[in-house]
């Protein structure tokens, strides 16, 4: 399934691959990869059950908007520690992830990403056809994995509603 016009990238529209993820159901699962200090790993919407998740989505850490979502958030999550799983999604290869930040000093959000088989972008209705990169968004789910906050950003280049996600994450703790 696409979504035509779903959403827009400088003013033009772009087609969203996937069904609209929303509030109430329960979260698709995707397989994401880091990079650590043992290697390439892989987590699941099975390993982030038990802890209430936010999921900060972004198109690449590479560009400016998305570097300063992922430092807000980053900064707005720290009191929580290890209450919540904090995720920073994106395509950019997980070397990459890992270099802007730790440069960034980026610690309280984890970066994953969706290189391999673009899981999570089909799964949660976030890869744009055209760029072939994930849109913008939040998405908060409850310990048992649903749903309980979804955001994609209308137009690429704005930033998300931080608060409305600070507020579903903060519910479901």
């Amino acid at each position: 399934m696409s979504r035509p016009a779903a959403i827009t990238f400088k003013g033009n529209p772009m087609t969203l691959v996937g069904e609209e993820v929303t509030v109430g159901q329960d979260a698709p699962d995707f397989k994401l990869h880091a990079f650590g200090p043992e290697g390439l790993t892989a987590i699941t919407v099975a390993d982030v059950k038990g802890k209430p998740t936010i999921m900060s989505v972004v198109p690449s850490l590479d560009t400016g908007v998305c570097q300063t979502q992922t430092k807000k958030f980053n900064e707005k999550l720290g009191d929580l520690g290890d209450k919540i799983n904090a995720l920073t999604i994106s395509l950019d290869l997980p070397f990459a992830q890992n270099r802007f930040c730790g440069a960034e000093g980026i610690e309280n959000i984890k970066q994953y990403s969706d290189y391999q088989d673009r899981s999570f972008g089909n799964n949660y209705g976030m890869l744009i056809d055209e760029l072939k990169l994930l849109a913008r968004g939040t998405f908060v789910l409850d310990k048992d994995g649903k749903v309980v906050y979804a955001e994609t950003c209308k137009e690429v280049t704005e930033e998300p509603n931080y608060d409305a996600a600070l507020a579903a994450l903060n519910s479901a703790l």
